[in-house]
């Protein structure tokens, strides 16, 4: 069996058994590139990204975060559901089932792709590139809504998971096109923002795509997961003179929130998980954090607007899953919160840290740069909760704990003070001050003109 038998082979028998115990029943799963992976991995620590064991740090979660800002890294996001749809209906379906107008794809593009359920709630989001006249690749956490919603109607089109077949590795910051251009021998400067084209690294093929994750300059490359070590490797060794990081799952997320973008299963929940079509990906632990929710599980789903993925005009007139939802939503003044990011008080912060130096009652642990699960926390204005926190996160970049915030249209000018509550309800909260701050946290340098350069 060759390498990419094996990981597909792999893959199947998790996705099967995934409930069953763990190795006992269920294997263990790495990503294709774990060989190369492990030269670096020094501490010899993995934890999961979905159904993928990936390394949690290389160097150190410090110098890891900040890698994106100071030089460039390289992050493996194979984990990723990686869905190919094809047919001659393929496009109408996705247009169908998405927010984002498809009528002007033009090939080698890439789409944010928002999947919402017939009540307008978030039910998948990933990335959307066609690949040719009738396929088309999305990459998201989960891609089970797209695969089951697909299959309840007669369309003309296909879609084949082929997740365990190839990686996706993303390289950003400002020597990305750097390292990327030694690595692939050739100029990358045509590739605009939100584009892609095919490659070669020493004779393999890849796609290089232009994308902005991390709120700089970045790229990711896709290929088949048969060499995923090679392509990691060399990689990696084009990078040293230009100050590459390998980029840890510990330190991963954290340039989601400096850029001000939600993530599926992070920052809300998808709505997808009370439907057939409920995400594999996603099957364990419960949402940490002081919110209580009044309503049970559809009060962390969120609609598009409240994270910024709303419609810039009216909605528009042409059919799409949950249409109806939004126009009724708009007609009634909108969603009413909206999407900010927190600055949180250092001193106050500072206390939950050293509190295991100190004496009284300990509060929630509070985990440096960010914990591993959805937390979600109440946000107070006045003593009365009018927002959620998530994805709270200890920026080196920026020297402060930021995190989104999902708040009252009403509290949402910059400048406004707010109260963080911090702990579960369980436990003795903190109360921690905090500044609403728009969103980008950092300058947005995801569309640098790369002629300048």
């Amino acid at each position: 069996m060759d390498r990419a038998e094996a990981q597909r082979s792999t893959y199947e028998a998790v996705q099967r058994l995934r409930d069953a115990p763990f190795v006992a029943e269920r294997p263990a799963y790495f990503s294709p590139a774990a060989a190369a992976q492990d030269r670096s991995n020094d501490q010899g620590s993995f934890a999961h990204f979905a159904q993928t064991l990936l390394p949690l740090e290389y160097t150190n979660w410090a110098e890891e975060c900040a890698a994106h800002v100071t030089a460039c890294y390289i992050g493996d996001w194979s984990s990723l559901h990686k869905v190919l749809v094809r047919g001659r209906e393929a496009r109408d379906f996705l247009a169908w089932l998405g927010m984002r107008d498809l009528s002007r794809f033009e090939l080698g593009q890439i789409k944010h792709h928002v999947q919402l359920d017939a009540n307008g709630w978030v039910a998948s989001e990933g990335v959307l590139c066609r690949l040719g006249e009738e396929e088309f690749l999305y990459t998201a956490g989960s891609g089970d809504w797209l695969i089951w919603q697909l299959g309840q109607g007669s369309w003309d089109a296909q879609a084949v998971d082929v997740s365990p077949d190839r990686f996706i590795f993303g390289v950003q910051g400002p020597a990305a096109l750097d390292t990327l251009e030694k690595l692939t021998g050739e100029s990358l400067r045509d590739i605009a923002f939100s584009r892609s084209r095919m490659s070669r690294v020493a004779g393999i093929p890849v796609r290089v795509l232009r994308t902005g994750i991390s709120g700089e300059l970045g790229y990711e490359l896709h290929g088949f997961a048969a060499y995923a070590n090679e392509i990691w490797s060399a990689t990696v060794e084009c990078g040293g003179p230009f100050g590459i990081r390998q980029l840890g799952l510990r330190s991963q997320p954290v340039q989601h929130i400096e850029a001000g973008i939600a993530t599926n299963g992070l920052d809300y929940l998808p709505a997808s998980i009370l439907t057939p079509g409920a995400p594999t990906q996603f099957r364990r632990g419960r949402p940490g954090g002081s919110y209580v929710p009044d309503n049970g599980i559809s009060d962390y789903f969120r609609k598009p607007g409240e994270l910024g993925w709303g419609f810039r005009k009216a909605v528009p007139d042409r059919d799409f899953l949950g249409r109806e939802a939004l126009a009724a939503d708009a007609a009634g003044g909108g969603p009413g919160r909206t999407l900010v990011g927190l600055r949180w008080n250092a001193e106050d912060v500072a206390g939950i840290l050293t509190a295991h130096l100190g004496e009284g009652e300990l509060p929630d642990a509070m985990e440096v740069p960010r914990g591993r699960g959805p937390a979600f926390d109440q946000v107070l204005v006045d003593g009365r909760q009018s927002g959620v926190s998530t994805g709270r996160t200890l920026s080196v970049n920026l020297r402060a704990t930021i995190s989104l915030c999902v708040i009252d249209e009403a509290h949402a000018t910059p400048g406004r003070d707010v109260v963080v509550l911090w702990g579960r309800s369980d436990t003795p909260q903190r109360e921690v001050r905090a500044t609403v701050t728009p969103l980008p946290f950092k300058p947005d340098r995801r569309r640098t003109d790369v002629s300048l350069l």
